[in-house]
């Protein structure tokens, strides 16, 4: 039995469900996301509540069975309070900041780096005053924010993927928040 796919997920007053055979959209106070329910799985709405079944056994099911009640979960979730990933640029000389559509990262290279910024994602990018830097001597927060979890996820995966930190240069790089890098230190040094 799959212990998630068997949790009913409670949908608030606040979020609609439209379900049209198998395509199932959830509007809410942020947007409306959609999605299409896989074949062997069936979702009905019960007394305010999503409950999900599925027809067979099978190892393929069962695990469709629980990414389904996941996915619509994350649906809910992201309609009413939408999703956040927070990341530190650390190092000197680091900075990031939004130009119009697009986010402007300067991590170390000979150039800078544009990263357009998806539809429906929302970036900001603050610098942090020098008092406030601590031991890490963070330079700048971006916090990446929307309604679905997967692009949030894509988009702040895809920043830290410009120059993730490096264990042998004090850590410098993109991380997220509360991300622990080990630093490793020359051989011999005290």
């Amino acid at each position: 039995m799959s212990r998630i796919g068997n949790i009913p997920v409670a949908v608030p007053g606040s979020v609609k469900i439209e379900m049209k055979g198998k395509k199932i959209k959830v509007t809410g106070p942020k947007g409306a996301l959609e999605h299409v329910v896989n074949d062997g799985i069936t979702v009905t709405e019960d007394k305010g509540r999503l409950v999900f079944k599925r027809s067979g056994d099978s190892r393929k099911l069962r695990a469709l069975h629980g990414l389904t009640r996941a996915l619509l979960n994350n649906m809910i979730v992201g309609v009413t309070r939408g999703f956040e990933r927070e990341l530190q640029v650390i190092g000197t000389g680091y900075t990031a900041e939004i130009l119009g559509p697009w986010l402007k990262l300067s991590v170390g290279y000979s150039h800078d780096i544009l990263l357009q910024i998806p539809e429906g994602i929302a970036v900001e990018a603050e610098a942090v005053p020098r008092r406030e830097q601590g031991a890490l001597g963070v330079q700048a927060v971006i916090k990446v924010s929307g309604i679905d979890k997967e692009d949030v996820g894509k988009f702040a995966a895809e920043i830290r993927r410009c120059r993730p930190p490096a264990p042998n240069l004090k850590g410098k790089g993109i991380r997220w928040k509360d991300e622990h890098v080990r630093i490793v230190s020359k051989a011999g040094a005290a």
